[in-house]
């Protein structure tokens, strides 16, 4: 199979190994947490969850850290980014113990939000610091496949770690708490991992390395701008155009999240217990199509002629696919939509991760990876707003599911005419 010689030939780096082993380590620790906070906002049997307060859980933990995301990508392009992998890792590790404490404590819902909020503020340095040294350990000629199993390899491992989470929260421990300290051990792991790497490998270059914060931190604008103009160059357009249209997919995915949410809790199950097992399976056969993606998405890019064309393929197959099977509002239907998205949205997010890798030179790629989580976020958040005024407390509103079908069907026939172009 093609996907395993490739992924035997990447593994010869020994830099890709580690950096591998960092991420997984780091994302399946991500999987466990989120499950874990989400168990905790959504499915404890003495909360009464509706849309909004989904939303406004998704603005408290999201949109703040969107706000570290700039600097971020500034400090990215002046510390040696594998120092980053190891502190961050860390201090999250430290958090997240801290995060299951306060669980358990009866403490006002503000402090349990602000413990998570440090958790996934530093998650932006991590995930933005991956992406941006994956071209330091691998040659230009393999960049589209690394783009395509190693991001895909860390969703799969978030995946796995949510699954695991499900397993310790219903099977072997009824306690949030204890499945939180479970991603804080696995935190632990990553930063100890990340000791394998030479600090001087993952990047910038010695001469870009900055280490005052201050000095740092007063450059953010004229950085930042530079960035986005670099970015916007005539050599990067259609960088900057697949970066667009992932975000409006990413407003897309967040909005049918609430939605599944919202059917698993109440429309789709009686108890707590089967609504929460209900979402595993729907994220697990999500992560099934983020392998999927993973084993085509080169192939596919060969074969139409470069990664945007990849990116109209998904866009378009989810405007039709995603109206046709969520309409039912039936459980088989959803699970396999959970599929369909999953395989497009990792598809068009491997190719548009290629196209900016490859326009972007290495002084820049921090603070535009940077940017590109910034725009996920606020786009998952407004997707979040957008769904709690559609979605019925049961959750099943054929509005969403149209509106999100158009949403896809604009983002897919805009790339075909910069692409056609």
């Amino acid at each position: 199979m093609a996907v395993v010689r490739d992924l035997r030939v990447l593994l010869r780096f020994q830099g890709f190994r580690r950096l591998l082993a960092v991420r997984l380590l780091s994302q399946g620790a991500d999987g466990v947490y989120q499950v874990a906070l989400a168990a905790y906002v959504v499915f404890s049997p003495e909360k009464q969850t509706s849309a909004a307060s989904i939303a406004s859980a998704m603005a408290v933990l999201l949109l703040p850290y969107s706000l570290v995301g700039p600097f971020a990508g500034v400090l990215l392009d002046r510390w040696r980014r594998r120092q980053v992998f190891l502190y961050g890792n860390l201090v999250r590790a430290l958090m997240a113990s801290a995060t299951a404490v306060l669980m358990v404590s009866h403490v006002p819902d503000w402090l349990f939000y602000v413990s998570a909020l440090c958790v996934t503020a530093v998650n932006r340095f991590v995930l933005s610091g991956l992406s941006a040294a994956l071209p330091r350990v691998v040659d230009d000629e393999r960049l589209v496949v690394a783009n395509s199993l190693s991001p895909t390899a860390g969703t799969l491992a978030a995946t796995l770690g949510g699954g695991l989470a499900f397993v310790v929260r219903l099977v072997v421990a009824d306690s949030d708490a204890a499945v939180v300290l479970l991603g804080a051990a696995l935190y632990l792991c990553a930063a100890l991992a990340s000791l394998r790497i030479s600090r001087e490998l993952l990047g910038p270059d010695r001469a870009l390395v900055r280490p005052g914060l201050t000095a740092a931190l007063s450059g953010t604008a004229r950085d930042l701008r530079a960035g986005v103009r670099h970015l916007a160059g005539e050599p990067r357009r259609e960088a900057a155009w697949a970066l667009a249209s992932m975000t409006l997919m990413r407003f897309c995915y967040g909005a049918l999240l609430v939605m599944l949410l919202m059917l698993c809790r109440y429309a789709f199950s009686d108890t707590t217990d089967d609504g929460l097992a209900l979402l595993g399976l729907a994220l697990g056969i999500s992560g099934a199509g983020f392998f999927v993606a993973a084993l085509v998405t080169p192939w596919a890019t060969r074969r139409l002629g470069g990664p945007g064309r990849w990116i109209v393929v998904c866009a378009g197959t989810a405007a039709v696919l995603e109206p046709a099977l969520g309409l039912p509002f039936a459980t088989v239907p959803m699970l396999t939509a959970s599929f369909v998205l999953g395989l497009t949205t990792q598809g068009a997010k491997i190719s548009t991760d290629t196209l900016v890798q490859s326009a972007v030179d290495d002084e820049f790629r921090g603070r535009v990876f940077s940017v590109y989580d910034v725009l996920f976020n606020v786009a998952f958040v407004g997707a979040a707003g957008v769904a709690a005024l559609m979605l019925p407390p049961d959750g099943r509103s054929a509005v969403l599911v149209v509106t999100v079908a158009l949403v896809y069907g604009a983002v897919a026939a805009t790339m075909a005419r910069f692409t056609h172009r």
